[in-house]
């Protein structure tokens, strides 16, 4: 597995933190598009296998195939830059700058919703068989998720919105961690079992990803 000790790749962190900065928009796009329509297509994926096998586990063990992809490509997910690219703002890396990482933030939000709806689109007219039927039973799956993560919070008030705000606390903690355990190892096998744990816990325990949201919501 090629394991690395934490105080060995902290450098690592920040100096992907740094790149992310420095990082052009052209790329950064292309990048953050990419990322969201593929971890959009793990959650239908992963979906598709629920309806089919009646076995939400299964799914969860099997949603990570779409993190561990875009990770390896190289691809960008704003839950991941919100951990790498304060990093080197803070280490005072020269040009790094809060401005910076804003604009980081902003243009992988654009490409990660951009990518994430251009996939809900599609799958909608997979599953309605370009709009000339009623979804399949996938489809009406996911919008039965859509729904209870918008107007089953609402209706809970005060209490929903808070309940929202600490399972998105926890999914960023969740996927934050499989962003820096990635780097723990050299070896492609090692990167995809670290990484594989924390998407898998968040995923099962239901917890808030803006990006699978993006997805969701739309659909």
């Amino acid at each position: 597995m090629s394991y690395i000790q934490p105080a060995e790749f902290a450098a690592k962190m920040v100096d992907a933190g740094e790149s992310k900065i420095f990082m052009s928009t052209k790329d950064t796009l292309i990048r953050a598009y990419m990322a969201g329509a593929i971890l959009a297509l793990a959650a239908a994926f992963a979906v598709t296998i629920a309806v089919n096998t009646g076995n939400f586990l299964v799914a969860s063990l099997l949603f990570p195939v779409g993190f561990c992809t875009l990770y390896l490509l190289g691809f960008d997910l704003l839950t991941g830059v919100f951990t790498l690219a304060p990093l080197a703002v803070i280490a005072k890396r020269p040009g790094c700058t809060w401005a910076g990482v804003l604009r980081n933030w902003g243009l992988v939000f654009i490409g990660n919703f951009a990518g994430a709806l251009t996939v809900a689109v599609f799958m909608a007219i997979i599953f309605t068989m370009g709009f000339s039927q009623e979804p399949n039973d996938v489809g009406q799956k996911i919008g039965k998720i859509g729904e209870a993560r918008t107007l089953g919070y609402a209706a809970a008030g005060g209490a929903g919105l808070l309940t929202v705000f600490i399972r998105a606390v926890m999914c960023n903690w969740m996927v934050s961690t499989g962003v820096v355990a990635a780097m723990m190892s050299n070896s492609v096998s090692g990167k995809i079992m670290a990484m594989w744990m924390p998407i898998l816990v968040f995923f099962y325990l239901g917890f808030e990803h803006s990006i699978v949201n993006m997805f969701l919501f739309p659909s």
